[in-house]
């Protein structure tokens, strides 16, 4: 038998289980706990539920047990239950902080859902910027894609409800004519105003391709889960594949034309694994016809170099570009070209590379007991540093001038471009354009009023709202903006839910300045926007890796929340 440490006593047992085995024992015996084992109310632990009383018949009908199945988050005083009591629900939701997108609420019987946006007196009450006091007169453009706006104003929205067929029609041939309607600013009767009426639904209208309604084609990137079961006749017919990606061809090089000719402002190419934003010439303060494409891999990246497709990475600072080698760019916007077939360009930078490495070997005598790497752990180094990249913001590609015409016929070309499996096998990417073109088939967004319950410091107070749903593009939010500015009498709220993947769009990408924007603003007349949308999508982006998430209007000015 192993000797005993002096000392250690076999029955010892740890204080929590001693007290265990007392309590239990006193309710065996019918003996009432002491206030010693019993927690009293002054020294109760915070947020615990309160002891329940003793079951009858067992002996103890005065003593209390504890509910084994309680814990904070269920008890009366736990957090999110004080919110709750306390009036304080919405202030808890701090959706910027965590980068994901607010869980909307459902809508009960009576049209009403709950809000993030808290009521004091105002139609606001978060902090919409760093500077409570910054207002301006116009908000940055944000190059992101919106699913989800939630408007909300103290006067009613009913004048978005039940459209004639003539302000419907008007509506929708005021977006393909490109006619913008002059609104005043403060509109006594918004329900009796027909041209109100007619430009909310130009607001509404957007263009799609492909077109199949037993499909949601917008977001892309990570929806397989949704879209699993759908019908999908053409994942295992090739001929009816490379019929669907002709007639996507056709479309995607009218919309690339209308691009170019400044015909067309921006449009998007939305795929399975990421998304690219076209800008024509003059668009976010550029000369020339730009593409930004996100999230990218090393692979794609890669194949591009290999096209002869010159690129930048504007994310990538000059830390990152020592550290990933090959994959430079940073700033400076350092184009790649194509390498020979060889590869002997890549063998000339990885002989460069190590040279330098072990130069100071040489000069210390030591090189012959110091164990050199051989390329190929060189090259594997480097290839490692290039995938840290993959999926993030900083993966942000930038192709400018005649390259973008390159990047086209690349991603015709591209059998990758479209999913060999899951749900989403077979379908080309989808298509989203402001304006008009080839194959694209006329949508609308989805507009639902409301009213919105909106907590102040005694009860919950209804305010009005108007919600919209789709895939919201710049020019879509911005008219809104004009309408509700003039028909909510310069007065309303917003709270704004972003495809996060589109968020980086918002980046500056330190491209060529334009010096005189009288002659791009008349260029750029015909391109189907609003003038006033036109005004705001010509300047640089602002926003950074960021988008915004909450607008608020004041006295018609702006202030808001990224």
């Amino acid at each position: 038998m192993a000797e005993l440490l002096p000392g250690y006593s076999p029955s010892f047992k740890k204080p929590a289980e001693f007290l265990r085995l007392k309590r239990r024992r006193r309710r065996r015996e019918g003996i009432p706990q002491s206030s010693e084992t019993t927690p009293s109310s002054s020294g109760a632990i915070p947020g615990a539920r309160p002891l329940s009383p003793g079951r009858p018949g067992s002996g103890c009908s005065g003593a209390k047990r504890r509910n084994p199945f309680a814990n904070i988050e269920n008890t009366c005083a736990s957090p999110g239950k004080r919110k709750v009591q306390g009036g304080e629900l919405f202030k808890a939701q701090d959706h910027e902080s965590s980068g994901r997108e607010p869980t909307p609420s459902p809508w009960n019987s009576s049209r009403q859902f709950s809000s993030p946006v808290k009521d004091t007196g105002s139609s606001c009450s978060y902090s919409p910027s760093p500077d409570p006091s910054t207002v301006a007169l116009e908000f940055p453009t944000d190059w992101s894609i919106k699913t989800r706006l939630l408007f909300t104003s103290s006067l009613p929205f009913t004048w978005t409800n039940n459209l004639k067929a003539q302000e419907e029609a008007r509506g929708f041939v005021l977006h393909c004519r490109a006619a913008a309607i002059s609104l005043p600013s403060n509109i006594q009767e918004p329900k009796s105003s027909t041209e109100l009426r007619c430009a909310f639904q130009q607001s509404l209208v957007y263009w799609l391709h492909p077109s199949l309604p037993w499909l949601q084609l917008f977001p892309r990137i990570g929806v397989d889960r949704k879209m699993a079961g759908k019908t999908n006749s053409w994942s295992h017919d090739e001929t009816l594949q490379q019929v669907l990606m002709s007639e996507w061809a056709l479309s995607f090089t009218s919309l690339y034309n209308l691009v170019k000719t400044k015909l067309c402002p921006y449009f998007y190419v939305c795929t399975y694994q990421f998304t690219i934003l076209f800008r024509a010439p003059g668009i976010a303060e550029s000369d020339i016809v730009t593409a930004v494409m996100s999230p990218t891999t090393r692979g794609l990246r890669e194949s591009m170099r290999k096209e002869g497709i010159e690129f930048s990475l504007p994310l990538v600072d000059d830390g990152n570009l020592k550290e990933n080698g090959s994959e430079s760019s940073g700033l400076e916007a350092t184009k790649y070209h194509e390498m020979d077939s060889s590869g002997n360009e890549d063998d000339r930078h990885v002989e460069s590379d190590e040279d330098e490495c072990f130069s100071w070997l040489e000069e210390m005598g030591v090189q012959d007991k110091i164990k050199k790497p051989n390329k190929i752990s060189l090259k594997l180094h480097k290839e490692k540093n290039e995938v840290k990249l993959d999926h993030k913001p900083e993966s942000l590609v930038l192709v400018k001038g005649t390259n973008t015409l390159t990047l086209l016929n690349f991603l015709i070309n591209c059998k990758s471009l479209v999913a060999a499996t899951g749900p989403q096998a077979g379908l080309p990417p989808t298509l989203l354009s402001p304006v008009a073109f080839r194959g694209a088939t006329m949508q609308t967004l989805k507009a639902q009023n409301g009213t919105v319950k909106t907590p102040t410091q005694t009860k919950y107070k209804d305010q009005f709202s108007l919600e919209i749903t789709g895939p919201i593009m710049p020019q879509a939010l911005h008219l809104l903006t004009l309408l509700l500015k003039s028909a909510q009498k310069g007065s309303f709220c917003a709270t704004l839910y972003t495809h996060e993947p589109t968020t980086v769009f918002n980046a500056g990408t330190k491209m060529e300045k334009i010096l005189n924007k009288e002659p791009v603003c008349k260029e750029l007349a015909n391109c189907g926007l609003h003038p006033l949308t036109l005004d705001q999508l010509i300047l640089p982006p602002l926003l950074g890796k960021s988008s915004l998430r909450h607008l608020e209007m004041n006295n018609y000015n702006y202030t808001w929340k990224s």
